[in-house]
């Protein structure tokens, strides 16, 4: 997939991190928005985890992330993509090119009949907060993607919000509400307005500087949104420096060697290596997969 450029005039040439485009309070304030069209049934959606990681980690002091459900453009709702077996394929060659595990058996043992309810159920999170959105957003891909649980049956999704530590009377009250229904619909409403037709999508905004958005379909090596950020941005900041690999795994909990290779820039085999001596210290557990491995930080 190519990635689309909206809107963009004049110079494209990007200041250095000496500028002073963006003063203290203007990074306190996040001066980019990052719109992330996503699907939590989507395996391709579950393989940007990585970059968005890395991308946080690196810059996040500078933008904001949006999910953004975007369920409707998901295979199973176009005609030539709804078998199962098709579906079973396209899992399985997503994550044996992206190394972000998930079983496309999941489709032939349990096919999903009501996809709906999980883009309901991360509407009706968010109600809580955007944190908790996003926290139970990962927590459904975990539980779809790591254990193949049918994350369209409600006690599973009320599990995934124990485990999110949501307040489950409120989120069992609001997974059927009109203000899910209403926050879904607005999402497919501004996955349309902004011509989006394909997931992942990121359409990364400077909230300043009244122009369109930038737009990348598609998965793409690190580098590339990168590039897009500072070119939003208008200008090249320095990358923070990276939390220690205990203290990342403490913070998000359960994650794939993938995501550790992406983050610290190791191959999968150093990652491993380094993940192993955790493992050998109890502070973290081995979780197997059929595409790699998961670790989970034990607290």
């Amino acid at each position: 997939m190519s990635w689309d450029r909206k809107g963009l005039t004049g110079s494209s040439s990007t200041k250095t991190d000496t500028s002073s485009t963006y003063s203290y309070f203007d990074v306190m304030q996040k001066p980019l928005e990052m719109y992330v069209f996503v699907d939590p049934l989507c395996a391709e959606c579950w393989s940007l985890e990585p970059y968005l990681k890395k991308l946080s980690l690196e810059y996040g002091r500078f933008f904001t992330i949006r999910p953004v459900l975007s369920n409707y453009l998901m295979p199973m709702t176009n005609e030539k993509f709804k078998t199962p077996r098709k579906l079973k394929e396209i899992w399985e060659k997503t994550a044996k090119r992206t190394g972000m595990s998930c079983d496309g058996n999941l489709w032939l043992e349990k096919p999903f009949i009501s996809p709906w309810i999980t883009p309901l159920a991360i509407k009706a999170a968010e109600l809580q907060g955007k944190k908790a959105g996003r926290v139970f957003l990962r927590k459904v891909q975990e539980y779809l993607f790591l254990h193949n649980a049918d994350v369209t049956d409600e006690e599973v999704l009320l599990q995934c919000g124990r485990d999110s530590k949501l307040d489950l009377y409120e989120f069992q009250n609001d997974l059927n509400s009109t203000s899910a229904k209403k926050a879904l619909q607005a999402d497919i409403k501004l996955t349309k307005e902004m011509e989006v037709d394909y997931i992942p999508t990121i359409v990364f905004f400077n909230q300043r500087i009244d122009e369109q958005g930038i737009k990348i379909s598609g998965l793409y090596p690190y580098e590339i949104y990168v590039k897009v950020l500072c070119e939003v941005l208008q200008k090249h900041p320095i990358p923070s420096e990276k939390p220690s690999l205990e203290d990342f795994l403490a913070f998000y909990g359960i994650v794939a060697s993938k995501e550790v290779s992406v983050v610290y820039d190791w191959s999968i085999a150093k990652a491993e290596k380094e993940l192993k001596k955790l493992q050998l210290r109890q502070i973290v557990e081995k979780i197997p997969a059929k595409y790699g491995c998961f670790w989970k930080y034990l607290a």
